[in-house]
């Protein structure tokens, strides 16, 4: 890795975690523990819709409205756009969910987002290859640019798991039993600020070893297709341009640690390590 190309990735790192919670947000409980992170302006909406400040001075949703019909009010009086899909709501990545909303709510409230990521890897010979789709230009966030041949969020009710199995259905024409191949490797986290809002996000990142001869085809539009790359093509496509989907450079960062694309003797190979771990919380 040249000094230039930990460079670039560590910027992607560093983009992906440019939250200052306590400088920028407030503090939002709901169900008696804090569960987001709110603009200041954003929050005067929400006095509106029942939160209040209670004795402590936290912004709080009272224990009569539901956070599902928060969400619902919001997007009735058109302050947000629904996306049609609700996601469990999380305090944190290993705690049970504690209701449910809309998942174009999550950002404007700062609630963690949950998302599946599958690298599908094709060895042939000595080259390692990988499947890297192309978003759709009709996508609502950043269309046409290049993503994983299974990326999703991860809809109230499932598991990331059963989220992939779903997702490489629908996106790649993926069975049910050849996905059951695929192996958990690892989390990536991080808190960015984006147009939609707050993304306080984490990523559960699957590997899978396809065969030489599957063809992944787009299935529900979320992809317009599908390029075979070799994997060292893919390393300088992320070190040379700003071609991928924001989050999918840290997964690949991810990946090529764990292939050596990278190596993980240099101290820049932990900075990288550490930054795929950004803070969810203060």
């Amino acid at each position: 890795m040249q000094p230039t190309e930990f460079k670039t990735l560590l910027n992607y790192i560093q983009q992906c975690n440019t939250a200052q919670l306590h400088q920028d947000f407030l503090p939002f409980r709901a169900c008696n523990q804090i569960i987001g992170w709110i603009k200041p302006d954003f929050m005067q909406i929400l006095y509106h819709y029942g939160v209040y400040k209670a004795d402590d001075q936290i912004d709080t949703l009272p224990d009569t409205i539901s956070l599902q019909a928060l969400g619902e009010q919001l997007i009735k009086n058109n302050v947000i756009q629904t996306m049609n899909e609700l996601f469990d709501v999380y305090p944190s990545p290993h705690a049970k969910p504690i209701g449910q909303i809309d998942r174009a709510v999550l950002p404007s409230l700062g609630i963690i987002g949950t998302g599946v990521h599958l690298n599908g890897l094709v060895k042939d010979g000595d080259e390692t290859y990988l499947w890297v789709g192309k978003r759709s230009p009709h996508k609502r966030l950043d269309p046409n640019k290049l993503d994983h041949i299974v990326a999703g969020g991860i809809p109230a009710g499932y598991t990331h798991k059963t989220a992939l199995i779903k997702e490489a259905e629908e996106e790649a024409n993926i069975s049910a039993d050849l996905i059951s191949k695929a192996e958990y490797t690892s989390m990536v986290t991080y808190s960015m600020v984006r147009p939609e809002g707050l993304r306080r996000d984490v990523l559960y990142c699957y590997d899978i070893w396809l065969p030489k001869k599957f063809q992944p085809t787009p299935n529900d539009g979320e992809a317009i297709g599908f390029e075979l790359m070799k994997i060292t093509d893919v390393y300088r496509r992320v070190c040379d341009t700003n071609d991928f989907k924001f989050n999918i450079n840290l997964v690949l960062i991810d990946l090529f640690l764990r292939l050596g694309i990278i190596s993980n003797k240099s101290a820049n190979a932990q900075m990288l390590k550490v930054g795929l771990k950004g803070k969810l919380f203060p």
